[in-house]
């Protein structure tokens, strides 16, 4: 229908001078008569609705949840400096092959970093960073990020890159409300911007106003230059930060440094350093990258505010793992644009180095500018204060502490310690876990607060009735969440003992464990040389997997599991001794066409492969896809067989 597109696109045009220009065109009245009239057709024709309407943009969808997303074109992380000796270090790397480099100086913004994806100039994938490789899709709560464009000025397809982050007005306003509400606020601008990009509901996304900063063209550029790269994504619609710099030499980067630290708090959104990039692409290019950085950029980081505080008192807190972690209790301070009163002390050992007391006054700065940490004591301020006192039994069962020789922590080794119990049914409920959809942190404190759960096993006893006498759980949400409880009973046994959080034993080692053992029955009786003798494994993996089954909680566990019909023995595929691939290590790199990468690491597996991450002199065959990139270098170097995907699939 002709009204519709013309009122796409002039609704459009409204949104992107309002949101990217900062110069409305027309009233806000007058847009939202026109953003009804559209909202109106749609309904009388859906059938015309377009891809870039900006009815797009609000909520309305409730996601089941995230797919793994491939990029096409990496992301690298960068290379961090923090001091001028760093940088001029850098400087003389560059200058060496490229003494004409200028550089751009560019805003390192606290927030996420995403790609974009356009074909035809219409947006079709938004997605995270990951580990560089692959990401999560989250196009619809990008869709929902005002400054976004759906459609690009031109019908060009384009990957673009940048970061989404939340403004401090919206921060301060969210907090807010969640304090009135009577929720947890948020630590940070950055942990409140990751929250919002994980949500399910695109409702919340559309309403906490996020922005973005778009800094790079992914995908082959025409452009010559990263300053020409700033000019080509603002033309296009997107928002690039004005607040950037071309520099002759690393004198002028370092004023430019200087200067946007002295105003850092005072900008609109948080930052935390300056990226610094050779501005031509082609010495880009022809500088390259080591195995995880570009070589042509690096990352200047802003060194902590300090502020001081005085100690109070200390709270000692219970993990996931059974570790007991020490809290400050803290005077306020103003640190890094944000009030703080609690500040982590690391550990016994910490505390006794730096001889913190009770009632001293303690210099407070932000590790990474994101956690309070107490840095030392200032001693001339001291009264005689007496040392402090460690706790001997946890916080939380009062069971007996214990400390390893190889670790610095106090750990509770109670598996039914209710507050470890707390935060473990989060981690196994987990994906990597029993993969229990809908079982997040919030949900486990709804359990604890009506008493309805005290140890992992409670999970396989709960009712619709319990269910249903929680705040905002309907009858549809807990049919879904009652089925992936029960549909995690069939899982197999490695998936249970990873879930259950014994120390030392992350998802690999747990597959190790029982494909050796069968079950979690002969695991809980195998002996300490058997356990250590796997290889991969060891020693201190034994010792933990040992003392976990000594315990009468854990005895207790299995048990209950037993009675409520949970599986315990091991169902994967355990490859014979003489398999194809059998002790052969594979390394996958690059973008595969027709599997996704955990299908190939399965069959992989299969075959006897040991899959590995990275590449060494030990990797037997490297299986590359298409735009491999480091891995695949080295690959070469190191004159390892190298195969596709083509080759995988005969086998």
């Amino acid at each position: 229908m002709e009204r519709i597109v013309e009122l796409v696109a002039v609704l459009n045009r409204y949104a992107q001078a309002y949101y990217t220009e900062d110069q409305p065109l027309v009233s806000d009245s007058e847009y939202d008569r026109l953003y009804r009239e559209l909202v109106d057709l749609e309904k009388q024709y859906p059938e015309s609705v377009l891809p870039d309407s900006p009815t797009h943009r609000v909520g309305g969808k409730i996601l089941e949840g995230f797919e793994k997303y491939s990029h096409e074109y990496p992301l690298f992380s960068l290379q961090d400096a923090f001091s001028r000796s760093e940088l001029d270090a850098f400087d003389q790397r560059v200058k060496k092959k490229f003494p004409q480099a200028t550089y751009l100086c560019e805003l390192k913004i606290d927030g996420l970093s995403i790609s974009l994806t356009y074909v035809d100039g219409v947006l079709t994938v938004g997605a995270t960073r990951g580990d560089g490789t692959v990401g999560e899709n989250i196009t619809e709560n990008l869709k929902r990020v005002a400054d976004i464009p759906l459609r690009l000025p031109e019908p060009i397809s384009i990957t673009v890159r940048g970061e989404c982050y939340m403004p401090r007005a919206s921060f301060e306003k969210i907090n807010q409300q969640r304090q009135e509400a009577g929720e947890a606020t948020f630590a940070n601008p950055r942990n409140a911007a990751a929250g919002t990009l994980r949500q399910f509901d695109t409702n919340i996304v559309a309403q906490r106003g996020l922005a973005t900063f778009l800094y790079q063209e992914a995908s082959p550029t025409t452009s010559s230059s990263q300053s020409e790269t700033l000019e080509k994504l603002a033309d296009l619609g997107f928002v690039t930060n004005p607040l950037h710099l071309l520099a002759a030499d690393m004198d002028e980067v370092w004023d430019f440094i200087v200067r946007v630290e002295e105003q850092r708090h005072s900008l609109p959104y948080e930052i935390d350093g300056i990226v610094i990039k050779v501005n031509s692409l082609a010495m880009q290019e022809e500088l390259g990258f080591t195995v995880k950085a570009p070589r042509w950029a690096v990352a200047y980081k802003f060194p902590a505010e300090e502020k001081e505080a005085t100690l109070l008192s200390v709270d000692w807190t219970v993990g996931r793992t059974g570790v007991v972690t020490p809290t400050a209790n803290l005077t306020p301070v103003q640190l890094a644009g944000t009030t703080v009163s609690r500040a982590t002390l690391h550990n016994v050992d910490y505390i006794a180095d730096k001889d913190i007391r009770i009632g001293d006054t303690v210099v407070v700065y932000k590790a990474g500018d994101i956690i309070p940490a107490v840095l030392h004591v200032v001693l001339r301020d001291r009264d005689s204060q007496e040392v402090m006192s460690i706790p001997k039994r946890c916080p939380s069962c009062k069971e007996t502490l214990q400390r390893y020789d190889d670790e610095v922590a106090l750990r509770c080794v109670n598996p039914l310690c209710p507050e470890q119990i707390k935060v473990r049914l989060a981690h196994f409920a987990s994906r990597e876990a029993m993969n229990i959809s809908g079982l997040g942190p919030s949900i486990v404190d709804k359990f604890f607060v009506a008493n309805l759960v005290h140890d992992v096993a409670d999970l396989y006893r709960l009712s619709m009735e319990d269910l249903l006498t929680l705040p905002n759980i309907k009858e549809k949400s807990a049919t879904k969440l009652l089925a992936a409880i029960e549909q995690s009973k069939d899982n197999s046994a490695d998936r249970l003992f990873f879930g259950l959080g014994v120390r030392h034993i992350g998802s690999k080692a747990a597959k190790l464990l029982l494909e050796r053992f069968g079950s979690i029955d002969a695991l809980a009786v195998a002996t300490e040389a058997d356990i250590a003798a796997i290889d991969g494994l060891g020693s201190v993996v034994a010792r933990s997997v040992k003392t976990y089954f000594e315990t009468e909680g854990a005895q207790t566990l299995l048990a209950e599991f037993k009675v409520l019909g949970v599986n315990l023995a091991y169902k994967g595929f355990v490859a014979k001794a003489d398999a194809l691939l059998s002790g052969q290590t594979v390394v996958l790199t690059g973008k595969l066409e027709r599997l996704t990468r955990s299908e190939a690491k399965a069959k992989l597996e299969a075959l006897g492969a040991n899959v590995a991450g990275s590449v060494s002199k030990k990797t037997s065959i490297v299986v590359a896809g298409s735009d491999a990139g480091s891995k695949l270098s080295k690959a070469q170097e190191l004159g390892i067989e190298i195969q596709d995907e083509a080759w995988l699939e005969s086998l």
